[in-house]
């Protein structure tokens, strides 16, 4: 099964979770910008979470499904509809031969995730699929994707199966698509915020700042701007500046570190940030807050709310929890065709 390209769209990318175990060799990890996103729209189709699904990037493509397929959208809300009728989010679809899958004005988000049934079909390079642009490695030859180019689809699994089953039995025989009658309760979706209060920790280099910028950093807001992409958001606001000037030797860093280069606007590393960075950490944010983050847009307000490392761990316990929840609410569903 095949899927054309007729527009390639702002910037539309092959992505999973990305590659882990490399970043000593100066490998970054990369892989989907809101990870959360990608997991569900994955499991509402049957895959698993972590198969290569595409990232949409503000302005989506027009793909042209070549046979019957099942797909799910998920994350940043790019307006999709199928052949001019709206697409909703969050739920399993089924898209019949030749229909067109095109994308109009956000209406939140930045980021989208379309999951087909089986996954996207690319090589994996170091333990993944996912595309990083700057080395021109994994996904689709290791670029974003171009007019004409033709997407091939893995075979499907028997869970892959059980949602077709459910779709087929919806379906009326003349449409051109079938959305499922079920989708997950609200509260086992992501919340997106467009000015959202991000939790973070101190970052190892936070006392090195002056006491004003220690202030500063958790009191002011900042507005993203738009020097921002897949490596790196630059946000505006108060100026932060070091208690005295200090050489950084190169240390690690990661997706979510706040480093402040000298001008005193930080940048929040994001998805394919360098393994390495020479500018002073002042915060961390928290990994469960990394997918709201990644859906901020340009001139977008952010503030930062100081929280401690077992924090940080509950919320994200909590958020594995919950995506627990939406597997076996998936899971039950599905058994009840």
């Amino acid at each position: 099964m095949s899927i054309t390209v007729l527009k390639p769209g702002l910037l539309t990318t092959v992505q999973d979770f990305g590659r882990f175990g490399h970043q000593r060799q100066g490998v970054v990890v990369g892989g989907a910008m809101d990870k959360l996103a990608l997991r569900i729209a994955n499991l509402l189709v049957g895959n698993h979470e972590n198969a290569a699904a595409l990232e949409l990037a503000m302005q989506g493509p027009a793909l042209r499904f070549e046979q019957d397929q099942v797909i799910a959208l998920a994350g940043a809300d790019l307006s999709a509809n199928i052949n001019g009728a709206q697409v909703r989010l969050w739920r399993p679809v089924l898209v019949k031969a030749g229909c067109i899958l095109r994308f109009g004005k956000p209406a939140y988000g930045n980021y989208a995730y379309l999951a087909v049934a089986g996954s996207i079909k690319v090589p994996q390079v170091m333990g993944s699929c996912s595309t990083y642009l700057r080395a021109g490695m994994g996904g689709l030859e290791g670029r974003a994707l171009q007019k004409d180019d033709v997407l091939y689809v893995g075979e499907t699994s028997e869970t892959n199966k059980l949602v077709l089953s459910a779709l087929l039995m919806q379906a009326k025989k003349e449409a051109e698509f079938t959305e499922a009658s079920w989708w997950p309760e609200p509260e086992l979706l992501p919340k997106y915020e467009p000015n959202p209060v991000l939790c973070a920790m101190p970052g190892l280099e936070y006392h090195w700042f002056s006491e004003n910028s220690r202030e500063y950093i958790w009191q002011q807001k900042y507005k993203l701007t738009a020097q921002s992409d897949r490596m790196g958001y630059q946000v505006q606001g108060t100026a932060l500046a070091l208690e005295e000037k200090r050489d950084l030797l190169s240390t690690a860093v990661t997706f979510g570190t706040v480093q402040v280069p000298p001008h005193g606007d930080p940048i929040i590393l994001m998805a394919d940030s360098q393994t390495t960075g020479g500018y002073p950490r002042i915060a961390q944010v928290i990994t469960a807050d990394l997918p709201k983050l990644a859906q901020v847009q340009p001139g977008g307000i952010i503030q930062f709310e100081e929280v401690s490392l077992e924090q940080a761990q509950q919320r994200y316990y909590q958020q594995e929890k919950t995506m627990l929840a939406l597997q076996q609410a998936i899971h039950n569903k599905l058994n009840q065709v």
